[in-house]
């Protein structure tokens, strides 16, 4: 069986497609996994012989978010038009594929191309469903805009015409068989075998790497890590505040004005510069803020050597789920997680994963308990981390096998 798998979307940034790849390559398939250049794979993925790795270049990117909406939308539609061109060039060059799995988002070009490749070449045609484009660009342009109606129906229309579908949420599960009448395979985000608790010597060595770049002292001090995209879904500015008011709290409570508490934001994206300005005008002493990026083979250590995960994920939809929560949550990580929606109870449970916050305060106050290591035994917090200790979690690999395989393997 030999399956195409499809994000038009950075590859080194897309772990769920790469885990498809993974465990279609382990259950006996060869796979060509499709998508733009960027960070590196993951090196399960790298070094897999029977995964073909094809990259082209994002063209068009910087150029259409400088200006107003309109020029946004121009841009975005002649980058698309340039990416669906590369894109069907390489699917009618690779081997004839039985199945083509693609990612959604973004829809244009990529259902309708890979949707037309799989009528030409006689392959099966299966859409997994992180999110739902048009809610993503209606956060750029505003609902009643008509790129947005455009999509909707280019959506529903490509829905319709797929073998099959996944989908990360029963939430999305259901709105998708509502709006759409196409039944969905819910198959959550489960941590890769990678995150974990990572041993004493594997994390000294990786915090004097990460100390010496940040400019921190070797003595590790508590440590928030903040898996981000730097996209306008996640709310930066609730960080900022949220930060502001934990200076204070420890200012108030006599913490010695040398970082009492390392805040961490990975990742790479387009408001990543800006929150850098916005962070160096502002004085913090007893909070070090440091945005990062780590290569595949660290981040999953870093993941597991923090106090405090952090997701500031708010979901243009309200039906998606992030997957910084399964890394952190197979590193026996607690969470910190803004409550965006209902759809985060499918995973998320306080005191079990971790805490929810709804504003800076509530945020700034689990902050501040880090910081001072305040390990109160009827906190959730401090439930979190005895549940996740005694409770471990799926992998990718059981839930994928019990999930999708009968899916994408039939």
């Amino acid at each position: 069986m030999r399956t195409a798998v499809i994000v038009i979307g950075d590859l080194g940034r897309s772990p769920r497609m790469q885990y498809h790849a993974a465990s279609l390559a382990a259950g006996g398939g060869d796979v060509d996994l499709i998508g733009l250049a960027g960070a590196a794979v993951a090196p399960a993925v790298e070094s897999n012989p029977r995964i073909q790795v094809h990259r082209f270049a994002d063209r068009g990117q910087e150029g259409r978010n400088k200006g107003g909406i309109r020029r946004f939308v121009f841009g975005s539609a002649i980058r698309a038009v340039g990416q669906g061109a590369r894109l069907f060039g390489t699917l009618m060059r690779i081997p004839k594929p039985n199945t083509i799995l693609v990612q959604n988002p973004p829809a244009f070009p990529t259902l309708f191309v890979a949707w037309l490749v799989a009528r030409l070449r006689g392959a099966r045609f299966v859409i997994d469903w992180h999110n739902l484009s048009h809610t993503i660009v209606a956060v750029k342009v505003g609902e009643g805009h008509r790129a947005v109606k455009a999509l909707a129906r280019s959506e529903r229309r490509w829905a319709k015409r797929a073998d099959a579908h996944l989908t990360v949420s029963k939430a999305l599960a259901g709105w998708l068989t509502r709006e759409y009448g196409v039944k969905a395979t819910v198959v959550y985000d489960r941590p890769a075998e990678a995150f974990t608790r990572p041993d004493s010597e594997a994390a000294a060595a990786l915090w004097e790497k990460v100390a010496r770049e940040a400019q921190l002292t070797a003595n590790r001090v508590p440590m928030v890590v903040c898996p981000t995209s730097w996209t306008p879904d996640e709310d930066f500015d609730l960080l900022l505040e949220a930060l502001e008011r934990a200076e204070r709290l420890l200012d108030k409570d006599g913490v010695p004005p040398s970082p009492a508490l390392a805040v961490f934001l990975t990742g790479r994206g387009a408001l990543r510069e800006s929150f850098e300005a916005r962070v160096s005008r502002r004085n913090f002493k007893a909070i070090a803020v440091k945005t990062i990026w780590l290569e595949p083979a660290d981040y999953p250590v870093f993941v597991g050597m923090a106090d405090l995960g952090l997701c500031l994920h708010q979901s243009s939809s309200g039906l998606d789920l992030p997957m910084k929560l399964a890394d952190l949550r197979g590193s026996g990580v607690p969470v910190a997680v803004f409550d965006y929606a209902p759809v985060l109870a499918e995973v998320m449970t306080p005191g079990h994963e971790g805490v929810t916050f709804r504003d800076p305060g509530d945020l700034a106050n689990v902050l501040a308990g880090v910081a001072t290591r305040s390990r109160e035994t009827d906190s959730i917090l401090e439930k979190s981390r005895v549940w996740l200790a005694q409770n471990p979690p799926e992998r990718w690999d059981a839930q994928w096998d019990a999930t999708a395989r009968p899916v994408l393997m039939s």
